[in-house]
């Protein structure tokens, strides 16, 4: 039986249990005793308008998922765990990974302590991430997996310390973790070494970090709110989380980068107001000469969100990637014709529509950049039936005017996808 007679086979589950209220109130009825397991299953389907040329392929999400989680705890510690069993009809391939397995414990009064395979997360931003340095999967997030793929697990440890003057977060990656970026296996993607879009085969490999201890991440984040306003700076050690470097033979690899930033958050104007900035200092091109390394660049975010009427939100959000010594890039550089703007402004908009008692959300979130000339839209209506069953259908249309701009470089990969889930 193929993903998509599996995916059938749920739409056709859905629509029974739609009929059949008492079925949903008897199951959550049930008494639940002992160690309890709970997860989902999931079927998506997704496809390009068109067959892509340069991947000879329309099918972009095909996939059948099982998703099994639990917790244990006592006074003193607990254990946690996440796990997915998926089979990937586009790429032919089944695959277990596991997004949490933790031990968490408190060693003293205030200080935690979480380490394990785990997901990681801080910043103000909405889908744009300054001082969040933690892994990313773009690959699954492009093709219209749940939000909460986008965010990749690592194995890490992680400290949380709470005084009176600050509260501080630490984080330890003893081993790098990169970004799921994009290959060439799943979606088509423009080469400034060949002038054009590709998809390699086998699929683009870089050259990581090697394994040993100094080659980890270090992320730190101190915080605290006044007068009600959560103000952060950051600090991070590691390297650029996508392979944005050329080695001397020409193959791909992270270089090396520190990050120093700022965030504040407070509500204001019957919403809630975010600023955040980074600096990200390329540690293996300081000077901006190397046509072979990204230079130093500034980052900077401000958002602002609120309800505009029951059960409308809306969220903005300005950023801006200044690249630093341009002239120099531009000077140095084997093809200036692709090199990014100095100034890299995005706006972006986030529209949500809850109605039916939050059973049904409808929402757009758009990405536009007016110095790219490219744009992003992601519109997609979310229905929940009960408890136990929930539908999406979404779309993710690319567009620009060049081929070499971050979403232009993807205009043959728009897609459209519709998930369906059973929890159990």
């Amino acid at each position: 039986m193929t993903v998509r007679s599996l995916i059938l086979l749920l739409f056709v589950s859905l629509s029974v249990a739609a009929q059949d209220d008492a079925w949903d109130d008897d199951w959550a009825d049930e008494e639940k005793t002992g160690l309890q397991w709970s997860g989902f299953i999931e079927g998506a389907l997704g496809s390009r308008w068109d067959t892509d040329s340069q991947t000879g392929s329309k099918g972009t999400l095909r996939e059948l998922r099982a998703r099994f989680e639990n917790d244990w705890a006592n006074d003193s510690l607990a254990i946690g765990f996440k796990g997915d069993a998926l089979y990937d009809e586009v790429i032919e391939e089944f695959d277990l990974k596991i997004r949490d397995l933790t031990l968490a414990l408190s060693p003293g009064k205030n200080l935690d302590i979480k380490l394990g395979r785990q997901v990681l997360t801080w910043g103000t931003g909405d889908l744009l991430f300054l001082n969040d340095l933690f892994a990313k999967d773009w690959i699954g997030f492009f093709a219209g997996r749940d939000s909460e793929y986008l965010k990749a697990p690592s194995n890490s440890v992680r400290f949380n310390l709470y005084t009176n003057l600050v509260n501080i977060d630490f984080v330890w990656t003893p081993v790098f973790e990169p970004d799921e970026y994009l290959t060439g296996e799943r979606f088509s993607f423009f080469s400034p070494l060949a002038g054009r879009k590709v998809a390699p085969d086998p699929p683009l490999s870089a050259v990581e970090p090697t394994g040993n201890l100094s080659n980890g991440e270090f992320a730190l984040r101190l915080f605290r709110t006044i007068n009600g306003t959560e103000y952060a700076v950051y600090g991070y050690r590691g390297f650029f989380k996508q392979p944005l470097g050329l080695n001397v033979q020409l193959l791909p690899y992270f270089p090396a980068m520190t990050a120093l930033g700022a965030s504040l958050r407070r509500s204001q104007w019957s919403g809630l107001v975010n600023a955040e900035v980074s600096y990200y200092f390329s540690r293996d091109d300081s000077s901006g000469t190397d046509p072979l390394i990204p230079n130093d660049q500034l980052r900077l975010l401000l958002g602002f969100e609120r309800e505009a009427v029951t059960n409308f939100n809306i969220a903005v959000q300005y950023y801006l990637e200044w690249t630093r010594q341009h002239d120099r890039l531009i000077e140095h550089s084997l093809a200036p014709e692709f090199e990014t703007e100095e100034h890299r402004h995005l706006f972006t908009t986030r529209l949500t529509y809850r109605a039916k008692m939050d059973k049904l959300v409808w929402s757009l979130f758009v990405f536009y950049s007016p110095s790219d000339k490219d744009y992003y839209l992601r519109p997609k209506l979310t229905y929940r039936r009960s408890d136990q069953w929930t539908a999406e259908a979404g779309v993710s249309l690319f567009a620009g005017a060049d081929k070499h701009t971050f979403f232009g470089q993807l205009d043959d990969n728009s897609n459209a996808y519709v998930r369906v889930r059973y929890h159990f």
